[in-house]
C-alpha cells in the first residue's frame, strides 16, 4: 500500500472509531495505530473491506496482548460482498445462475475470516445491524457437511440464526468479516 493511499485509510479508520466509542471505550487510537502501522498485511484487509462496503472498527481489545479486533460495522450486510453462496463447494454445486463470488473464498482472500455465531451477536450488542439484509456465519463443519450453512440477521429487535442451503444467495444476504491485529 503506498503511503497516500495508508494515509488516508488511516485517517478513515480514527474518524471511524472517535465517533464510535462506544464500541472500544477502553481503546486509545494511538495504540491501535502503532498496530497497524506494524501490521502492512493488516492494513491492506482493511482496506480490502473498506472497499466492500464494511466499514471495519475496532470492537475489542486483549488487554494484556495489545491485539485489537476490527469488524465490519456498516449497518447492513457490506454491499461488495453479497450475493454469494456459502463456499466453493456451494458454487461448484450450483448448475444454472451462478454468483460471481462465494462468502468464504472472499473472505479468504481479503485475510479476514467470517464472524462465528458468537462474534456475530457480541456486535449486535453495540447496536443494531442486518435490519434489512442477513450475514453468513461461520458453520459448523456437520451442518456444512449435510449441505447447510448458517447466517444470522436481527429481526424484531432480536438477532435470529437460521439455516439455508449453502449454494443459496440472495442480494441482501453477504456476510462480516474480522481481522485481529
Amino acid at each position: 500500500m503506498k503511503a497516500p493511499e495508508r494515509a488516508s485509510l488511516l485517517k478513515t479508520l480514527q474518524a471511524r472509531f472517535e465517533k464510535n466509542m462506544h464500541r472500544h471505550p477502553d481503546t486509545a487510537w494511538s495504540s491501535v495505530e502503532a498496530r497497524l502501522l506494524a501490521s502492512p498485511g493488516k492494513l491492506q484487509s482493511l482496506q480490502e473491506m473498506e472497499n466492500t462496503g464494511g466499514e471495519p472498527d475496532v470492537v475489542g481489545a486483549a488487554t494484556k496482548s495489545g491485539e485489537v479486533l476490527f469488524c465490519d460495522c456498516a449497518a447492513e450486510s457490506p454491499s461488495g460482498r453479497r450475493s454469494t453462496c456459502y463456499d466453493a463447494a456451494a458454487l461448484n454445486a450450483r448448475k444454472e445462475n451462478k454468483p460471481e463470488h462465494n462468502a468464504m473464498d472472499m473472505a479468504a482472500a481479503m485475510d479476514i475470516s467470517i464472524l462465528t455465531e458468537a462474534q456475530y451477536r457480541e456486535l449486535q450488542e453495540f447496536e443494531e445491524f442486518d435490519t434489512k439484509t442477513s450475514s453468513w456465519v461461520a458453520t459448523p463443519a456437520d451442518i456444512r457437511k449435510l449441505g447447510g450453512a448458517l447466517f444470522c440477521d436481527r429481526r424484531y429487535g432480536k438477532v435470529f440464526v437460521y439455516h439455508n442451503g449453502a449454494q443459496s444467495y440472495y442480494a441482501a444476504r453477504g456476510f462480516r468479516g474480522a481481522l485481529r491485529v
